[in-house]
């Protein structure tokens, strides 16, 4: 019996942990052929084992030859691309006056030009075969605006005005950009921390049925949750003041600040800064 994804070859970034796993996992069991990328090789090589492909390899965002090289062989191996998953991103928190410089740097390299790589040697391929998926995976964050991730947040708006952009510029193409804008994920990038008062932290795999959506449908955005999108949109109804004082009430203002469970999260603020 045909399974919706079967033949479809999907590239996943970040692919060995997370969100990037879950989606990796799901679209298998709907019979993608998925290929994985990590920059950290061990944990990348006991995903691929554990989820039973052979197409993976180290994957480094800021690096525009390896990413080149590694669409490369998964073409070579699989065939050609239908889906890219920009998905690799790091979340340092803390206060903007303390991030040093070279962490600054190392967010808007992974996250934005990662991203930016990613779409433009995807598209170069897809355009000429007039079909394809470019799937960004932004946040919630890039919609509103969080003390203790500031850069963070900045990376994110600028993920979602290229995603937008771009989408404009491939539109009657055949190939389609997307972004997608989760909540705080229960993934070692929010360890730690807290997330709003009353809304609840959404799992990987809730990110990953978002993502086979946008496949088998695809339009611009997802937010995840429905709810907390709603409440992101609603900036654009309600007054400045009052707005705050609501985030201040749900906890916006510190749930990545002084609500911060600094041991818990000391193992993964180590690896997104160094690794």
């Amino acid at each position: 019996m045909n399974k919706p994804f079967d033949g479809q070859v999907v590239v996943i970034t970040g692919g060995a942990r997370g969100i990037g796993y879950a989606t990796a996992k799901r679209l298998i069991s709907l019979g993608a052929r998925v290929a994985i990328g990590d920059i950290d090789e061990a944990t990348l090589a006991q995903a691929a084992k554990d989820l039973g492909i052979r197409t993976f390899g180290r994957l480094d965002v800021t690096d525009p030859a390896s990413f080149f090289d590694f669409l490369d062989t998964v073409e070579g191996e699989l065939g050609p691309i239908d889906v890219l998953v920009n998905n690799a991103g790091i979340m340092p928190v803390g206060r903007i006056v303390d991030e040093d410089d070279t962490v600054t740097r190392r967010i808007i390299e992974i996250d934005v030009l990662g991203v930016i790589t990613g779409t433009k040697l995807a598209l170069r391929r897809m355009l000429p075969r007039g079909r394809g998926h470019v799937i960004n995976i932004a946040s919630l964050a890039g919609e509103l605006p969080c003390p203790g991730l500031s850069t963070y947040c900045g990376a994110k708006h600028a993920v979602l005005g290229f995603t937008d952009s771009v989408r404009k510029e491939v539109r009657g193409t055949g190939v389609n950009v997307s972004s997608v804008l989760p909540t705080l994920t229960n993934t070692q990038l929010t360890s730690g921390t807290s997330g709003m008062k009353g809304f609840r932290e959404v799992q990987p795999e809730e990110i990953a049925e978002a993502i086979v959506g946008l496949i088998t449908k695809p339009r611009p955005r997802v937010r995840i949750t429905r709810v907390s999108g709603l409440l992101v949109q609603a900036q654009g109804f309600v007054p400045r003041r009052p707005y705050e004082a609501l985030s201040r009430l749900f906890g916006v203002e510190t749930q990545f600040l002084g609500d911060v469970d600094t041991a818990a999260r000391a193992a993964y603020e180590e690896r997104a800064r160094t690794s």
